[in-house]
Formats: structure tokens, sequence, C-alpha cells
């Protein structure tokens, strides 16, 4: 990634001197098919590439300065400034166009030979292998637009823009605008004032379904928005575009009726496209998703929900984000946290979805609390130097742990007065840039309350508090007095105030454990007094963070552990109950609770869990514990009773349920024996049946990838299912189950296709990480711990950052779980001090998630033999 950086203090510099008015971007991309136009034929390793003609009118202020465009492409034809042509030889080195002698007024023209990419950066070009067709779309975040046209590649620098671009006669092309077709060339209608990174063209031939949503509005008008939604023609018969619509009508109406500012970019088209990096892109007027959104296969109301989450948090975006935009990455959390509470709000407000918040509890603040403990960790409001900063910073911070601080945030200051102030927002600020301070402003305005101070402790710190409660009973066994201790990790010592509701249990009638009463009380400082609560009954569970209000670790007393051993599957609030879950893995996470202890609890407890998406959690929890916390000599013990008990509840649960594909699925990721491997081959044969088990061909994949590993499975059996599922989707999961065999030669193979060379897609990439690191085959994997150290560096300088971040992640000897392993990270950071700050910051990462491990293992194996012996402690 040489010479493609952009600082922070660069941006900020060519911001206070220039302004854009506007950009007129031509594309032709009639070269994406066949060997007919241009240069398409791509020769020597040479790219297939497209012409790209932009003009960008601009002002500066101070005429006579110099400054630069962003644009990154094999060639440069032409440049002219104000006329004046300039030699693309001497005014652009590959990512930047130096400008010089600028006038107050300026008219820049840049024709070009950009690139389409096979990464899922910049124009991505896919060629469909079931039916030879081709496929186009863009992908910018945070700074990618620049591999397409001409620009400011910053977002404080908005501008209008208009697209035309000539394609092939059978295409139908997609932007931000509505368009139509004349004389071969698609022409858009111009913009808003946008930020370059969420611009957008789709272009191929797209299997496209049309719907429309009409509103009243509050003056008597009527708002019609013309709605659309495309995908893959290979897809289009599992394609339920009435559900995305549905979502889409429903997440309208919720946001209107919350925002009080109509939707202001005309049309909505959705595209689910294919080998896409990310979940889904917030482009105003034609929103991008992942094509595995569209399910090819069975899947439980959780993936729908899941689903419906993204669908509602991109729209959430057109205000957040589009709408109104950070000036810099700095306050990337203006967008994307909001987004993700949104998406959740939204869901619970106006779908189908009234668990959401449950989903949220167990899911998505499993990943902040894992992201907040890592050596990265930043303040919610971050310190990004540069782009490759920002890249890194769509985490679990800016995501997650913001969304769950805006909960607490409309908790402290009152849902009115929150949703009052993001109405003030948008009408302050539409079509412009904002930082911190213009949010906070609004939210004091309407809240009454100092937002100061809050945003000291929850915004511009780092990490995660741990709450536990202490309980002392008189002598009629009732409560004396119940604190909430709040500390902190040394490294982040920052107690915040938290606003929680906390909650007694018993159980009563049945064996039922259900809550008998609750307090809400503002925990500040390192023991707090719950007064309310002096005088109750005595709890057999306490919960310091009922209905998960704010966002920290729950601890436990020693009764209520004790009580949760044998009968966590008692409690009746689904929500309290996935907070004691969610709590339960922390402990195990941070060496406080034997990785054995979690496993038996899930072997125990999770068939009786009613919440699917909770139940898939667990599912995963578990599987972590094996591979990652356990002690390995009791390992193939886990792994045996893990097997058992899947099996159990596989054939134990509802013929058909959603139960018994989740369990079905969980069968397949955990069976280690001959047997076991037999069952699966032959569900996969038809030689052996579980009532109501569809085994469709998604379910047939989620089988062959244990078989492969396991040698049961070999390259012939893989390339017969690809016969059997010769598409996009099969080639995926072929590729993934190719990587996972083994063997020595598989493996060779494997790594030389990621890190020697770039001829995998992204989407291959991808899929080949994920065969590459089974656990059964520790072992096999060793001898890659050397070559990995070895490699990386000259894999961050040679490859985009997307697929540098994928194989720096995707090959880190995460399975090699030994302090020798530690000496050799160690050691590659030492030696390496100079390394690009995001390559180093993911090695970190990785190294954090390893000693974890073995700290868990070390806490696992002085575990003693019975489960449940009180070798778990509080913290």
């Amino acid at each position: 990634m040489p010479g493609e950086n952009l600082s922070r203090d660069e941006a900020r510099e060519r911001a206070a001197l220039l302004s854009v008015d506007g950009y007129d971007v031509s594309l032709d991309v009639r070269s994406a098919v066949g060997d007919t136009v241009g240069d398409a034929a791509a020769e020597d390793g040479a790219p297939r590439t497209f012409r790209s003609v932009t003009t960008i009118r601009f002002r500066c202020a101070e005429p006579g300065a110099s400054s630069f465009a962003d644009l990154i492409a094999p060639s440069v034809t032409a440049v002219s400034l104000n006329g004046r042509d300039l030699d693309p030889r001497e005014v652009f080195d590959g990512s930047r166009i130096t400008l010089e002698d600028l006038a107050a007024d300026n008219e820049l023209v840049v024709d070009a030979q950009c690139a389409y990419s096979r990464t899922g950066e910049g124009l991505h070009r896919f060629v469909d292998p079931e039916d030879g067709e081709v496929y186009l779309y863009t992908q910018y975040e945070p700074a990618d637009s620049r591999r397409v046209f001409a620009n400011f590649e910053q977002p404080d620098l908005k501008a209008p823009f208009r697209f035309e671009v000539r394609a092939p006669e059978e295409w139908t092309v997609w932007s931000n605008g509505a368009g139509e077709r004349a004389d071969g060339t698609w022409r858009f209608a111009e913009t808003k004032p946008i930020s370059t990174y969420i611009t957008c063209v789709v272009a191929g031939p797209y299997h496209y379904v049309t719907d429309s949503y009409e509103r009243t509005l509050a003056d008597g008008t009527t708002l019609r928005i013309p709605l659309g939604a495309m995908c893959r023609k290979g897809l289009a018969p599992y394609f339920d575009s009435d559900d995305v619509f549905l979502i889409t009508k429903q997440g309208l109406d919720f946001f209107h009726d919350h925002f009080d500012y109509p939707y202001p970019f005309g049309k909505y088209d959705q595209a689910f496209v294919p080998e896409y990096n990310l979940g889904a892109m917030e482009n105003p007027g034609l929103v991008t998703f992942r094509e595995e959104y569209i399910f090819r296969g069975k899947v439980t109301r959780s993936s729908y929900e899941g689903r419906a989450n993204v669908i509602l948090h991109e729209m959430a975006h057109m205000w957040f984000g589009d709408l109104v935009t950070m000036v810099w990455w700095d306050d990337l959390w203006l967008k994307e946290s909001f987004a993700d509470f949104m998406g959740t709000f939204a869901n619970v407000g106006a779908t189908r979805f009234k668990d959401a918040w449950i989903t949220f509890a167990n899911r998505r603040k499993s990943w902040a609390y894992r992201a907040d403990q890592l050596p990265s960790t930043h303040p919610i409001t971050a310190d990004i130097r540069d782009l490759q900063d920002a890249k890194l910073n769509f985490d679990g911070i800016t995501y997650a742990k913001g969304a769950s601080v805006l909960k607490q945030l409309v908790a402290y200051v009152g849902q009115d007065a929150f949703l009052e102030g993001a109405q003030r927002y948008f009408k302050r600020n539409a079509y412009g840039n904002t930082r911190l301070g213009d949010l906070l402003s609004v939210l004091e305005e309407t809240s009454g309350r100092d937002m100061g101070a809050w945003a000291r402790s929850w915004l511009q710190t780092a990490g995660v508090n741990s709450l536990t409660p202490q309980v002392l009973l008189d002598a009629e066994g009732r409560i004396d007095e119940l604190a909430v201790v709040q500390e902190a990790a040394e490294s982040h010592p920052e107690l915040r105030p938290h606003r929680v509701a906390v909650g007694l249990y018993r159980r009563g009638e049945g064996g039922a454990l259900e809550r008998y009463t609750q307090a809400e009380v503002d925990v500040d400082g390192p023991r707090t007094v719950v007064a309310e609560l002096a005088g109750a009954e005595a709890p057999e569970l306490v919960l310091v963070n009922d209905d998960d209000l704010t966002y920290c670790k729950t601890r436990f007393d020693a009764t209520s552990l004790a009580t949760l051993r044998e009968h966590l599957g008692s409690v009746t609030d689904p929500l309290a109950r996935a907070s004691c879950w969610s709590a339960l893995w922390n402990m195990t996470r941070d060496a406080l609770l034997p990785a054995r202890d979690f496993v038996d609890l899930v072997l125990r407890f999770a068939g009786r869990e009613s919440d699917i998406g909770v139940l898939q959690m667990l599912q995963a929890w578990a599987n972590s514990s094996l591979v990652n916390y356990v002690a390995p000599q009791w390992r193939p013990t886990g792994e045996r009773l893990l097997a058992e008990g899947a099996l159990r509840e596989l054939r134990a649960a509802e013929p058909g349920s959603e139960q018994q594909l989740a369990w079905a699925r969980f069968f397949a990721s955990v069976a280690p024996g001959a047997e076991d491997l037999g069952l699966l081959r032959g569900l996969l044969e038809g030689t052996e049946k579980i009532e109501g088990l569809d085994v469709d061909q998604e379910l047939r994949w989620a089988f062959l990838e244990p078989l492969a590993a396991h040698g049961v499975a070999d390259e012939s059996v893989l390339a017969a299912e690809l016969a059997r599922d010769d598409t996009a989707s099969g080639k995926r999961h072929q590729v993934r189950c190719l990587a996972a065999r083994p063997s020595e030669a598989v493996k060779a193979q494997a790594w030389a296709q990621v890190v020697e060379s770039d001829a995998l897609s992204n989407a291959l990439v991808e899929a080949t990480l994920s065969g590459w690191g089974q656990p059964s085959q520790r072992e096999l994997l060793a001898p890659y711990t050397g070559k990995y150290f070895a490699a990386i560096e000259r894999v961050w300088a040679e490859r985009s950052i997307q697929i540098g971040m994928d194989v720096v992640r995707g090959l880190f000897p995460a399975l090699q779980q030994s302090q020798a392993t530690l000496d050799a990270t160690d050691a590659w950071l030492a030696a390496h001090e100079d390394a690009a700050p995001a390559l180093r910051r993911l090695v970190l990462e990785a190294r954090d998630d390893l000693a974890r491990g073995l700290r868990g293992q070390a806490c696992d194996a002085g575990a003693d033999s019975e489960s449940g012996s009180g070798s778990a402690s509080t913290a």
C-alpha cells in the first residue's frame, strides 16, 4: 500500500484551502466484458481497465497555492487544470495528482485508465461461474473512490455528483440518483452534496424488482420513494424481495416518525452483490449488501432478524452519516454507533423482531467486550491519524460499544430528549459535516443536562468496567445491605457513572427462577449502596445489570454463581437469561471460570434455550471454549462430550424446527469421531435419516467441511459436489473445503495461493483462510509459524489493505497455543517497531487473543475433576 495513505493533517490542510462545487464523472465499463474495447484484454499481468473521465469544479481560498487530487490508477492519459494541459508523467505519482498555482475558481479534468478490482475495493468485477455473466459494483469506504475517479478523498469535502456510464447494451446501470439511458449512455440525476466515499455505481444483468413507498408528511404533501432490490440472476430463485421491501417500508415509517426529517435522497435501491467484504454500505439511494443475505437454504429466525437489523442500520445512515457526515474519521462513531443503535431500536419498534435487544445484549455487546479488552482498544471518539487507522477502526468499539453507550444515553437523558436532539442535529447540519461537540450541544439543549462529563467518561476513555454485587444479610435472612462494586483494568482505570437496574431473583412454583424485585440506581465510584433493596428477602441470584441498561461486565457473588450452576435454565426472563450467559462467557474468557465448566453449562442448559439467536451464540462460545480455553489434556474429553451432547439435542429437537437445524450445524462443527463422521456421510448420501432434517445444499457443504478436514471427503468428492452446485456460492464452499484437507501439500498450496500470489479474488482468499485453520490440524500447521512472521510485512506492503488485513489475521498461528508462539510474536514486534502501525495493531490483537487463551487453559487445568467444585472466583 505504498503512497496511498492520507493523514489527518493533510486532510485538514486541504479542507482549509479548498471547497468543491461539483463533480462530473464519466465511466466507460464496456471493457468489463469480452476483449473488444480498449485494453480490456489483460496481457503480461496488466490489469483489466476502464476509462474514467472526471471534471471537478472547486474553489481555492488562497489563489496561487498548491494542493493535490487523489487517484489510484494504472495510467493517466491526460490532465488539464483551468484549460492548461499538464504532463501526467510530471504531476501523477500513482496515487496523487499535484495541483500548482491554483486560481480562485478552478476546473480540473482527468482522463485515466482505472483498474477493475478483484479485492472488493473500488469497482469490483465478478464473473459468475454459473452462466458467465459479468457483474460490477463499487465499494469505497473509507477511501477507495479514488480507484474509480479522480477526487478529493476526504469526508468533509462534500459536493454534488453527476455520473454517466457507458455499459454493454444488455446491461442496466444504477447510481445514487435516478438514471435514464440515451444514445448508449446512462445518465444520472445530480446528487445532493455528499462525500466521495458514499457515491456508488452498480452495473450488470442484475435481477431487479421494484416497489414504492408513500407517506403523507406533516405539511400535507406526499412523499413518494421508488424502491428497488437486485441480485445476480443465479440467486433470483431464492430472493425473498417481499420481505426485504416489508422491512424497508417499516423502517421508513419508523425513521420518519422519529426523525422528523423526510428521506432526502429520492429513490431507495438495495443491491445484494457478490464477493462483498462488508455486511453492507450506506450509499444514499443505492445501498449495497453482501449477497449472503439472500438465503439459498433453510436458516433460522436469527438470520432473518440479522438481515433486518442490517437493512435498518444502513437506512439509519441516510440521516446519521449521509445527510450529516463526520469531518474526519475521528468521529466515525457519529454515524456507526448511531446506526448500530438505531438498527436494533427500529427492529424492536417497527418489525416482527421484538426481541432484538436480546440479540444485541448477547451478540453485539460480546463483540464490544472483546474489542475493549484488546491492547488496541480506544475511546469511542478515536485518534485516527490516517486512512490505515480509519480502516481498522470499523470495529467493536465504534459499532457495538458506541451503540451500547447510546442506549445508556437514552436512559440518561430520556428518549424524547434524545430524539428531539437528533431532529435538531439533522436540521441544523443537513448536507454538512460535524464533530462531537455539535451533537453534544443539541443534546444539552433538549435534555438540560451537562453532556461534557458524560462524554469524557463514556466517549473519550477506553476500557470496560466490571460490576459485582456484595450482599450482606441480617439475622432474619433479609438483605441488610446490597452494594455494587465497580472495578476497572489497570491499563484503563476510569470508573464511570452507570445507570443500572439491580434485579433480585428466587425460585418460585415449579422451580422457575424469577425476579421478585428490582431497583434502578446510579452507580458511581468504586462502591454504591442500593438502599432501596435493604430489607428485601434474600435472593438466590443478583443481576446487577438487569434489563441490560449499561455497558459493563457483569460479575456474580458466590451465591448467585452457585445458583446459576444448578438452575441457569430456570431463569424465565429471556433477556435476563441471555445476560447471565454473557456474563459467564466473559468470566470464561477472563480465566475466572474454567472453560470445561462453561462447556458443562452449555451441555446441561442450552437445549432449554428458547431464543434461537442466543442458542446459536452459545454453540459458538462452546466451540471457542474447546478450541481456545480448555486445558489441552481435557480437549479430547470435551470434544467427545460436545459431540455426544449435540447429537442428543439434534435427535431430541422438534422435527423440522430451527432448533434442529442449529443443532445439526453445531454437531457437524464439533464431530471428531469416526462414528460422528459416518453419520454426516450417511446424511449426505441418504443412507441415514433424521426425521424432519432437510439436508439442503447449504447444509451439505456444512457437513462436507468436517469430512474434508478429517480426510473422509477427498478432492474427487468435493469436485462432484461442485458439479452438483456449480454456482459462485458452491465455488466458495468448495475452495474452503479443499483448504481444510489434512495434507502437507494442501496447506502448502493454500499458503502459496494467498501469500505468494494475488490471483484469487477477495472472496476466494476469505474461503481459503476459513478452511486453512482447522483445530484438528495443529501439528500440521506448526511449521508455518516462522513463515508467517517472515512474510507479513511484505504482504502488507504489496497487497491492498483489505487483503492485507485478511491474510495477517487469517494466518496468525492462533492454534499453536504455547509460550513459544507468544515469544515468536514478541520477537517480531520487537524487531519491527517501525512497521506500519496498522500492521502492528493486527499482530498485537492476535497476540492478546493467544495470551488470553493460555490464561484460560491454565485456569481450566487447575479445575478439580468434578465440574462445579468452586474453582471459579469473582472479580
